[in-house]
């Protein structure tokens, strides 16, 4: 019996990385996972991976019409929505002087109002089960901000982070709970290719004395998305191997 069985889940970004891992393990622990990503190629091997339990769609989470779209065909396919994983995300370490307008709008654009149109286009889909659990990804960089302060990144995570308490208070009436995840430094491709020098610098900084796996995030995304985390909502939840501890 695994944790999620029976449930229906979206995954934005879910063709690689943090994504792919979230739709593994929602998958192993019961789910049915329509996963959504403008990474086509990426998106159809993992769907072929993973077998008839998953649907791929490739998706904008900036265009509220590709929403619809979505939720429309994760219902025709599976059913309802119970699970919504807003984690797509873009942004480039820019900071200030250095961030363009074009730049600065287009990381809002997917990573801040993309989670409020899929919070928006799954509200009616969940109210049809009277229960459902949201979970916003969002950053450790939305506490406690970096040397190099990439502006719009921290501005759109910052944003998440507040997006996710109104949308807690919303939709408490309907059974659905909103939670949103702070990850700290994820062993990713791009991480395990940073310069010798610099990733041993990053391992000394965090109390655990590595990145998390991105199982390990997976693991508490996967807890708020099912039933175990039942009386939790518009709640923040650290992952950053002790980071944030001294804030």
């Amino acid at each position: 019996m695994g944790k999620l069985d029976g449930k229906v889940a979206i995954v934005t970004g879910g063709s690689r990385g943090q994504g792919a891992s979230h739709v593994r393990k929602f998958v192993d622990e019961g789910a049915k996972v329509v996963f959504t990503d403008i990474l086509e190629n990426e998106g159809k091997e993992l769907e072929s991976e993973l077998g008839e339990n998953v649907k791929f769609i490739k998706h904008d989470v900036s265009n509220a019409e590709e929403w619809e779209n979505v939720v429309n065909k994760t219902e025709r396919t599976f059913g309802n929505v119970n699970i919504l994983v807003n984690n797509a995300a873009f942004g480039k370490r820019s900071r200030i002087e250095d961030c363009s307008e074009e730049e600065y709008r287009k990381v809002i654009d997917v990573n801040q109002v993309g989670t409020f149109l899929g919070m928006k286009a799954v509200v009616s889909s969940m109210k049809q089960v009277e229960k459902g659990s949201i979970v916003n990804i969002s950053s450790v960089e939305a506490f406690q901000v970096s040397g190099d302060a990439p502006i719009a990144y921290i501005a759109s995570k910052y944003a998440v982070r507040g997006m996710t308490k109104s949308a807690a208070l919303d939709f408490a009436e309907y059974g659905i709970r909103v939670n949103s995840v702070h990850p700290g430094a994820v062993k990713t491709a791009m991480l395990e290719n940073a310069d010798p020098e610099e990733y041993r610098k990053l391992e000394e900084s965090i109390p655990l004395g590595k990145p998390a796996d991105t199982e390990e995030i997976s693991n508490m995304v996967a807890f708020l998305a099912s039933d175990e985390s039942s009386y939790s909502t518009g709640s923040e939840f650290l992952i950053d191997g002790g980071v944030s501890a001294s804030l």
